[in-house]
């Protein structure tokens, strides 16, 4: 049996706020920290995004024309890297020249808008691909939601905007114990194609890749090459595809260069081509592999890649984190009433501000969920994260003309 593998990887950076006390309201509109976004960024590209690009090139380059991957960057990435490490966006554009590499679709902002404000979401959209065009190149077919938010609605719209595929979390409440090795379509708009990923296999390589109490630690090329041969032989489907889908800043960030990912990715491809039942496809790729009448999966509520339950509660899943939401949204109207340039910069600042990454530190949760909701932020508390957003909030709704 053979088997596809479809390779995606998330790039994202969010505009992180400073200090913003109530004194701060009415008096300072600078509220991003550039001190600390700069030194990320730099420190990100320098761990993960110049060595894996690097890699990655080597691979595409040594492996033609059999080896492929995809991205998806958000514009908020973009901005950070044109500011701070313009030489970063040169390895990107290096990469894609390959013809190898399938650019994704999804919000400019990383945001939440799908879930909140359809206009908003359809604006955002267009945003991230003129970005794209202005720093990398065209989009292709393919299109992610923030953290693979997906649900019917949604589709519904992103079908209307032209794209062909949709990555979505491989969830068993979606799937009802269809395999993740396949590609599906989807019940609420058909001609969109669903592409799982396979959650397990990803958080091998993403989360449990470095800790030595792991059972298959360390993992090497050859042993993970096994496992989905495995999957491969197990497939009742000829031509199956498995998503490997994860945050790039799995590399050399998160999992650190000291243990072995990168050797690890190295090998990887060769590996895997070498058994001869293995095929790289980008997610354009695999849409066009898929059959009109093929299965259908049916998402009537929000499916995501985060926590364990796989849902949208890492960002609404407590009373602040809706307060904030609430208060985010309802500032829309007002800024659309904003006239000439101004509305511009308030509108840049209000779509800083819909990240998901904002209401993400937020989170309550405890035991490993909350112990990865609290790597990520830079607050003592989700408390503290709250306090500091509703903050800026306040201001930039008074710069709206709406009242506190």
């Amino acid at each position: 049996m053979s088997l596809d593998i479809c390779f995606y990887f998330q790039v994202h950076q969010p505009w992180r706020l400073r200090r913003y006390t109530y004194k701060d309201i009415g008096r300072a509109h600078d509220y991003f920290d550039d001190t600390a976004n700069a030194a990320i960024l730099r420190r990100v590209a320098e761990h993960c995004y110049l060595p894996m690009n690097a890699l990655l090139l080597d691979a595409i380059r040594t492996h033609a024309p059999h080896f492929r991957v995809s991205f998806s960057i958000t514009t908020t990435a973009l901005q950070q890297m044109a500011l701070w490490a313009p030489h970063v966006l040169l390895s990107f554009r290096e990469l894609l020249a390959t013809g190898a590499v399938e650019l994704l679709g999804e919000t400019s902002h990383h945001s939440l808008a799908a879930l909140h404000d359809a206009d908003e979401f359809a604006a955002q959209v267009r945003l991230h691909r003129a970005s794209c065009a202005r720093w990398l190149g065209a989009c292709g077919g393919g299109f992610r939601n923030t953290e693979l938010i997906t649900c019917n609605a949604m589709l519904e719209q992103v079908a209307g905007m032209g794209f062909e595929s949709v990555c979505i979390e491989g969830a068993e409440r979606v799937l009802h114990g269809r395999a993740a090795t396949r590609a599906y379509r989807f019940s609420a708009a058909p001609r969109l194609v669903a592409l799982p990923r396979h959650y397990r296999l990803s958080d091998d390589i993403a989360f449990r890749f470095s800790d030595r109490h792991w059972n298959a630690w360390p993992l090497t090329a050859v042993r993970y090459a096994d496992w989905l041969q495995g999957e491969a032989e197990a497939s009742a489907t000829p031509g199956g595809c498995l998503g490997l889908y994860m945050d790039y800043e799995t590399f050399g960030e998160h999992q650190w260069a000291d243990t072995g990912i990168f050797d690890f990715m190295r090998a990887l491809p060769g590996e895997l081509l070498r058994r001869g039942c293995f095929r790289f496809v980008t997610p354009a790729q695999a849409a066009r592999a898929v059959a009109a009448d093929a299965e259908r999966l049916d998402v009537p509520q929000p499916l995501s890649w985060a926590d364990q339950e796989r849902d949208t509660s890492a960002w609404n899943g407590n009373a602040i984190q809706r307060v904030a939401l609430a208060r985010c949204y309802a500032t829309a109207g007002a800024l659309r009433q904003v006239p000439g340039a101004v509305a511009a910069t308030l509108r840049e600042d209000w779509r800083r501000l819909q990240t998901s990454d904002h209401f993400y530190y937020m989170a309550t949760k405890h035991r490993s969920d909350g112990d990865v909701h609290q790597y990520f932020s830079p607050y003592a508390s989700p408390y503290d994260a709250h306090i500091n957003y509703m903050n800026v909030m306040d201001d930039l709704a008074e710069r709206c003309g709406q009242r506190r």
